[in-house]
């Protein structure tokens, strides 16, 4: 079983920056991608961003591209969330997810394998 812890959530002010943190870790595993994905209350969960090892790809959603930049170590099986010029519309549990099975399409949810137990962000205006 692979395991995926996520820290770094909190409450902040709208403009502030917060740093997610995922780590995984248990059975001997290969990561294809490792991504970020949101769920506010009462929306589905949605694609946020991620990283393809194989050339370092990142992926990011509309709504946040260049505010968030997204980075990790496979070696180490971490990645990071970098969040900056936060917004009350950020709300939501950011969860962390590994990718162990190729699959073409990093935006899916479906495709990835293991998920974190996920971490709060709270914005306020």
């Amino acid at each position: 079983q692979v395991q995926l812890v996520e820290s770094g959530g909190g409450l902040v002010q709208a403009g502030d920056s917060l740093r997610l943190s995922c780590a995984a870790s248990g059975r001997t595993f290969s990561s294809i991608a490792m991504g970020w994905f949101r769920q506010a209350p009462g929306k589905e969960r949605e694609f946020v961003a991620a990283i393809r090892w194989s050339r370092g790809n990142t992926y990011y959603s509309d709504s946040v591209e260049g505010r968030f930049t997204i980075s990790g170590d496979n070696d180490k099986n971490t990645v990071y969330l970098q969040m900056s010029a936060l917004k009350p519309e950020d709300t939501a549990v950011y969860y962390c997810a590994v990718m162990t099975t190729y699959r073409s399409l990093t935006r899916s949810a479906a495709n990835y394998n293991y998920w974190g137990q996920g971490t709060q962000v709270t914005v306020s205006s």
